[in-house]
């Protein structure tokens, strides 16, 4: 099937259920993101800040990008003059340095928390504990440049269902919590942004509210001629 095709059906699955769809387009060519952007997707997820800033500059503006990858905090002035929604955090020094770049830009930064619900030590991410004491900490009372709008996190590379959705619950109830404990009166205070090409309808079943898509949509990935980030 075609990328407007995939994105077609992927959207009549997902979005009659409230459920954005994140077009993750890293390492593919930004013929196949206009591609998709020309069949109606508007939010794009990328995984490095160089990828991002260079298919910023050739796309159209009006593409919500949103940076999904680990982000170094050297890296966030490049991206925060047009970035949509920074899905990674996963620490009071880089949303210190959000906080400070998006003041630069007159901006306030949405940001989603990534909390590490994986049984892998590759990925990143905050533990449930370390999410409270942030919350709590006075370095977050004093931002005044950036809005957590939720949280973010990646399921155990797995086949096992069962594992899957027990991390998505855990993640979705972790979620309410903090609602009720921190962000009662933020009606921004919404997104539960997990499940991915693998695993999304087991996390749009758990309560997700915006999953990442990549190669449902635009096939198996490209060889990336992006540098690192």
């Amino acid at each position: 099937m075609s990328i407007a095709a995939n994105i077609s059906l992927l959207k009549s699955e997902v979005e009659r259920v409230n459920v954005k769809l994140v077009a993750v387009s890293k390492t593919q060519p930004v013929e196949a993101v206009r591609e998709a952007y020309e069949a109606g997707q508007r939010v794009f997820g990328e995984n490095t800040v160089q990828e991002m800033t260079e298919k910023y500059e050739q796309l159209p503006k009006d593409i919500e990008w949103h940076l999904i990858g680990h982000l170094q905090t050297n890296k966030v002035k490049y991206i925060a003059p047009f970035v949509t929604l920074i899905q990674s955090v996963d620490s009071l020094k880089l949303l210190q340095e959000i906080d400070k770049q998006a003041a630069k830009n007159n901006r306030v930064i949405d940001c989603l928390l990534q909390v590490y619900i994986a049984d892998e030590a590759t990925k990143f991410g905050l533990g449930f504990d370390e999410v409270v004491e942030l919350l709590g900490s006075a370095g977050f009372s004093a931002l005044q440049h950036v809005r957590i709008t939720g949280v973010m996190g990646i399921a155990t590379n797995t086949d096992n269902p069962k594992q899957i959705r027990e991390e998505f619950y855990e993640l979705a109830t972790f979620f309410k919590g903090l609602k009720a404990s921190y962000f009662r009166k933020e009606d921004s205070f919404k997104e539960i942004s997990m499940g991915m090409s693998g695993d999304y309808k087991i996390a749009v079943e758990q309560g997700s509210t915006m999953v990442r898509m990549g190669s449902t949509i635009f096939g198996k990935r490209v060889i990336p001629h992006w540098k690192n980030n």
